[in-house]
């Protein structure tokens, strides 16, 4: 059982907007800085602008931005004095009908030109709409917001946020079940950026550029709030794209970005016939597994140390980080307790290094519980820990290793299989970029081991060539008997691979 806690202030948005005084806070590739004073100065006078129509501390505010430095300063202004809700811009009316219905926000903050299924479900769930326009020629971020569609009224709680008022709410990503509401509170959030910033000993010499999407705990958590508890800066891209990415690097020169493994692995693809950058501190890697010949391919091409770090929605994102050198980077590993406490636990209490069971954690970045959802509470929680649903275990110098999603592992007759193995075993065959194991139905051994790679450029392998291959390395029960060669492995918004349903996807049956 190890933890990595501080708890000093700030303690909610507004202390941690007041506390950064430096010239660089909100950046986009190609704009000028908004410095910490015009952050926080907006911040206020847009909270304000909310109060004046009836939002205060606490009343959610839907979010349906692009990506890019207005969608990071209108998630730090509403949550100012309110509670933000980012939504993805690109989910169908549907998705729109259902997550809007779910949260029920007192109002929905759109881009002035938006014309997307956003507008029609809004009308008809009688959701007020509240415009975005960037100030032109003004800084990155700023902008004004068009009450036009709201009446004036007072805010039930009017002011800047408290610690323990819900500043943030997301949704569970729903891969099992029906995605579930987690609040975070002003506390979490300000607690979380605080162990990041710590963890990567960001400073105001620091800028990281932010290819997550806005509507995503990382992008939002790890890019932005860490980089203004650190009193560094953060420069918005209108989202990943890796044709563009060595063209920010040059713009914008980074000392560091976050990303998942997918998207590392296709700057690698593209690094190819780039030359180098030099301006990098270290890259980080979070929200899956990164496979250790990634990290080594990353460290050769950038000269860089590679930060693999373990977050989730539900801990305001970072749990575990591996150290920055001079401390022990461990492939494989997502690091030592960074934040929250973590322990292992078996069905009979608490286990030892070396052995595995299930992943808990407690601590003051951790959501308090689910919105709405006694049952889900009385599952996600024992003995005051929050159960991540992740297996791992630690090594005797408190580095954890995770050996996968409880609900992901392969149960082939009674046989467990790691899909997280797998994964890395394909990815050491010299013609396969992207790699990902999971569950197939099968009629006698219920499930039976399935994988989908890509192949790199240029480069040939069959099934039966990739399954000889595995042969060689791995027992005999955890070869998968399907493997589909596939041009590009099925992603979710935010560029996560969800395993569960990928047989669906790929069209496989038992």
């Amino acid at each position: 059982m190890t933890s990595n806690h501080t708890s000093s202030s700030p303690n909610t948005i507004p202390t941690l907007l007041a506390a950064h005084h430096g010239a660089r806070a909100i950046g986009a590739p190609g704009e000028p800085w908004l410095d910490g004073a015009g952050l926080q100065n907006m911040a206020g006078m847009i909270a304000a602008g909310l109060n004046a129509h009836g939002i205060g501390r606490g009343d959610r505010v839907a979010l349906v931005l692009p990506n890019g430095p207005c969608a990071a300063t209108a998630f730090l202004a509403v949550a100012y004095g309110a509670s933000a809700a980012p939504l993805n811009p690109a989910y169908t009316a549907a998705e729109f009908e259902f997550y809007l219905s779910d949260l029920r926000p007192h109002a929905i903050i759109i881009a002035e030109g938006e014309t997307g299924p956003v507008l029609a479900v809004a009308a008809s769930l009688a959701i007020k709409l509240i415009r975005l326009r960037p100030v032109i020629g003004g800084p990155a971020g700023q902008f004004t917001l068009d009450f036009a569609s709201m009446a004036p009224s007072p805010a039930r709680l009017p002011g800047r946020a408290q610690p323990n008022d819900e500043a943030l709410v997301l949704h569970t990503s729903g891969t099992t079940a029906r995605p579930k509401i987690v609040p975070l509170s002003q506390a979490n959030l300000a607690a979380s950026a605080r162990h990041i910033a710590t963890s990567l000993a960001l400073g105001p010499d620091d800028i990281c550029l932010n290819v997550m999407p806005l509507f995503h705990i990382h992008g939002l958590v790890a890019a932005c709030l860490a980089s203004l508890a650190g009193q560094a800066g953060v420069s918005c891209t209108p989202g990943f794209n890796a044709f563009k990415f060595f063209g920010w690097l040059d713009a914008v020169r980074p000392s560091w970005y976050t990303a998942v493994p997918t998207m590392h692995q296709a700057i690698l693809l593209r690094a190819r016939d780039t030359a180098s950058p030099a301006t990098l501190r270290f890259i980080r890697s979070s929200s899956a597994s990164l496979p250790p010949q990634v990290m080594a391919a990353l460290e050769q091409k950038f000269a860089c140390p590679v930060i693999e770090a373990y977050g989730m929605t539900e801990a305001a994102h970072q749990m575990a980080s591996n150290r920055l050198p001079p401390g022990a980077r461990k492939p494989g590993s997502v690091g030592v307790a960074a934040g929250p406490e973590i322990a292992i636990r078996g069905s009979d209490g608490f286990l030892p290094a070396g052995q595995a069971g299930e992943v808990v954690i407690r601590g003051p970045n951790v959501t308090a519980g689910y919105a709405n959802n006694p049952k889900a509470n009385e599952t996600a929680f024992i003995d005051g820990w929050f159960r991540t649903g992740d297996e791992g275990m630690f090594d005797e110098d408190g580095y954890l290793f995770l050996t996968g999603r409880l609900k992901e592992m392969i149960n082939r007759g009674g046989e467990k299989v790691s899909p997280l193995e797998i994964d890395v075993a394909l990815l050491d065959h010299p013609s396969v970029a992207e790699a990902c194991c999971f569950a197939i139905p099968h009629a006698v051994l219920g499930e039976e081991v399935a994988a989908v790679v890509v192949l790199r450029d240029g480069m040939a392998a069959t099934a039966l060539d990739l399954r000889e291959f595995l042969a060689a390395k791995l027992a005999p029960f955890k070869v998968p008997r399907q493997i589909v060669i596939n041009d590009a492995i099925p992603k979710g918004a935010t560029g996560k691979v969800q395993r569960i349903g990928m047989a669906q996807r790929l069209g496989l049956g038992s």
